[in-house]
């Protein structure tokens, strides 16, 4: 029997132009089945799986127990994975606001069970103080290793991450792995996760993160990648509107 992947994805009401573009992508270069969910904390609520006290700010949602912004309504809700797999396989979370550039089976060759997670270790520190469309620009500890992550949800360790533990963390906790050892912390390479302006820009990324901001909002139309993730855009069916890129200015 063909094997089939599991995938989670990051989904966002604000985004889901977003979210199928990631979506489209991963499947277009995926030499294997894989099973591609939405994860998302309208529908996981309703499921009685997220329970933390939710406001809205502005720019997007307001955790009570973490006391800070979240950008996306899957900022806590990936922590599921585990509990939504019954603690039972492999399965890979990934932000939203993604662009897959290579085979996902080349990812999941490299799960390692030694591990109870794998990342992409990114030592990074943001320049600017907001994001996206307005948003805060957080900063904690092992920032953005969580927007993508193989996890290893048999692992005995990771039964730990329970509903309740979930429920119950603030973000930044759970954001840096809070559960785990150190040493169950796998690293992926690189490539897994390029942050789009971060100086340290792979030349040949498997998956690309928008983390700044996505090709369709103002001021992010001509980022890096942005041609590729337009074109998949229009093969789901968007024709978006995006302004001509700026002349370069004179020496």
């Amino acid at each position: 029997m063909t094997p089939s992947y599991r995938v989670f994805l990051g989904w966002d009401s604000s985004q889901m132009i977003a979210w199928n573009v990631a979506a489209f992508s991963l499947q277009r270069h995926a030499s294997v089945r894989c099973d591609v969910r939405r994860i998302a904390m309208p529908e996981l609520r309703a499921q009685g799986l997220y329970r933390r006290p939710t406001g809205h700010t502005d720019h997007g949602y307001w955790d009570e127990i973490s006391a800070a912004p979240m950008s996306t309504g899957h900022a806590i809700a990936r922590f599921l994975v585990p509990a939504l797999c019954n603690y039972d396989g492999w399965a890979l979370f990934a932000d939203g606001d993604v662009l897959f550039r290579a085979d996902v089976a080349g990812l999941f060759a490299l799960a390692d069970p030694d591990y109870a997670v794998q990342v992409v270790q990114h030592r990074h520190d943001p320049r600017e103080l907001v994001k996206m469309t307005g948003q805060a620009q957080t900063t904690y500890a092992r920032k953005n290793w969580s927007s993508v992550i193989l996890f290893n949800c048999g692992h005995p360790s990771n039964r730990s991450l329970t509903v309740d533990l979930v429920n119950a963390l603030p973000g930044r906790d759970l954001h840096r792995f809070c559960w785990l050892q150190d040493s169950l912390v796998g690293a992926l390479p690189a490539e897994w996760n390029v942050l789009v302006g971060s100086p340290d820009l792979h030349d040949n990324p498997a998956i690309v993160h928008f983390t700044e901001g996505l090709p369709d909002m103002p001021g992010y139309e001509h980022v890096p990648y942005s041609d590729q993730w337009y074109a998949i855009a229009k093969a789901c069916g968007y024709h978006l509107p995006r302004p001509a890129k700026p002349m370069a200015e004179s020496a």
